[in-house]
């Protein structure tokens, strides 16, 4: 708890400038009264009269900074924007303002500029704009990172503009930035002022993915794959004998002339389908190097799983989204752009998290994952537990298809002597793993973006019709 008797702390503060002509003023007055000597007053009179004149007017109000930032749809790779703000409330105008910030380096700032602006209930800015260069080039430091000199009149602010690109999904943070100003010719100078950052939300690229419409139960009433049970859609199952309930339209005169009875064409119902997205965040390999550069275990993840919910709910599927690790969030299905969006949201917040628990059952609860859902596996399978949660489900007699996320060029560590032997011999007891997971029925597939997913599909929709054979 604050106490009120406490003074407010010093908002300007004299500088050594101001210090060092009080003392020289102060010693040729003190010299001239001692050795009797007019001519030392005489040489401390300018100096008395120009502090004088630069403190006749003093600020009093301590400069603001505030930071804003681009509110659009930003993608990896997209042109990223956000301002930094110095303004002075005063009627005193500053001499000099030292403005300073800090961004995220994935958000990768490549101009920046200083120029006037208008602030709400301030005023008009002055001066004109001024580059502060560009940092592209080799060897020199990010541009971001350099401090800004401006002067600021009364009344008015100055921004600094930064652009650049976006170069990673996620939340980074834009800022914090802070500002220093000096005033009266020098001689006072402000405490920091420091404006939290904001964070930059940048949404996943999503991949061209493409797949085939073949599923293997549809469990809605209404959608775009066609299903297994009779009902009204675009789909020919058949031509039947009339029954009461068919609709005129449907009879098909060549077969009931030809039979002298009426028979109708039958349809295989049209029903949409519920996808759900595992994304196995129980480890993390291989270095990010953002959107042009190499992806990690968690960008293709994450960038898949954006591709995967954005096909399935432009065709009108309902898309739902699990996380295989300790947090084990989850995301209800549904359809449309707004569970697209809210998917994207969703994927913000995806980070890999170790656990020495198994987190099956708080993931796969008797009411969380339904029987006629096809669950889309993300996992670089890097730990045995991801394998067993893999069988369990396809124990369960559920859909499942793997997808392998681990990257293709990840290289062995080489500070040791024995790691690449070893890095060997974790690779082929990975392959065979993944046999074994195949000869349960469960495909694994790498991701490879348009058509991953084509030809397990079909494998999985061919298994889902096939009759099954019961036991007596």
């Amino acid at each position: 708890m604050s106490n009120p008797d406490r003074p407010a702390p010093t908002i300007w503060t004299p500088t050594w400038a101001f210090g060092r002509a009080v003392l020289l003023t102060g010693l040729l007055l003190v010299a001239a009264v001692v050795l009797g000597r007019v001519d030392l007053v005489v040489l401390a009179t300018p100096f008395a009269l120009g502090t004088a004149y630069a403190l006749r007017r003093r600020p009093t109000e301590p400069p603001r900074v505030w930071i804003s930032g681009d509110d659009g749809h930003l993608v990896e790779g997209g042109d990223v924007a956000g301002t930094v703000s110095v303004g002075n409330p005063g009627a005193v105008s500053y001499d000099v303002a030292v403005l300073r910030a800090r961004v995220s380096p994935w958000l990768r700032i490549e101009r920046a500029t200083l120029a006037g602006g208008t602030v709400a209930g301030i005023g008009r800015a002055a001066g004109d704009d001024r580059s502060a260069g560009d940092g592209r080039a080799a060897g020199r430091p990010a541009v971001a990172d350099r401090p800004f000199v401006t002067s600021v009149a009364a009344e008015t602010a100055v921004d600094l503009e930064l652009a650049g690109t976006a170069l990673r999904w996620g939340r980074h943070p834009f800022g914090p930035a802070g500002a220093r100003v000096a005033a009266a010719h020098g001689l006072l100078v402000s405490r920091a002022v420091i404006a939290e950052p904001i964070r930059a939300k940048v949404y996943p690229k999503t991949e061209p993915f493409e797949a085939v419409e073949a599923m293997p139960r549809a469990a809605g009433l209404v959608g775009a794959h066609h299903s297994r049970r009779p009902g009204e859609g675009g789909e020919l199952a058949g031509v039947r004998v009339f029954a009461p309930g068919d609709r005129l339209r449907r009879i098909d005169w060549r077969v009931s002339l030809r039979a002298r009875q009426l028979h109708v064409a039958a349809t295989l119902s049209d029903r949409d389908a519920e996808v759900v997205v595992l994304l196995d965040v129980l480890a993390e390999a291989g270095r990010s190097g953002g959107i042009t550069g190499t992806a990690s275990v968690l960008d293709t993840t994450v960038r898949a799983a954006a591709a995967i919910a954005e096909h399935y709910l432009h065709r009108g599927d309902r898309v739902a989204l699990l996380e295989y690790g300790p947090s084990a969030r989850r995301l209800r299905p549904a359809t449309g752009r707004r569970q697209y969006l809210t998917v994207l949201e969703w994927l913000l917040e995806v980070k890999a998290q170790s656990s020495p628990h198994e987190p099956y059952d708080q993931v796969f609860g008797p009411q969380l994952l339904s029987a006629d859902a096809l669950v889309v596996v993300l996992t670089p399978l890097l730990e045995e537990r991801s394998a067993q949660m893999l069988a369990r489900l396809a124990r369960s007699g559920r859909f499942v298809v793997a997808v392998d996320t681990l990257p293709v060029d990840l290289s062995p560590p080489k500070d040791r002597g024995w790691a690449e032997v070893a890095y060997r011999l974790w690779r082929l007891d990975r392959d065979t793993m993944i046999a074994q997971l195949r000869e349960h029925g469960v495909p694994v597939v790498p991701w490879a973006g348009a058509g991953s997913l084509d030809q397990v599909l079909r494998d999985v929709a061919r298994l889902a019709t096939a009759p099954r054979v019961g036991g007596r």
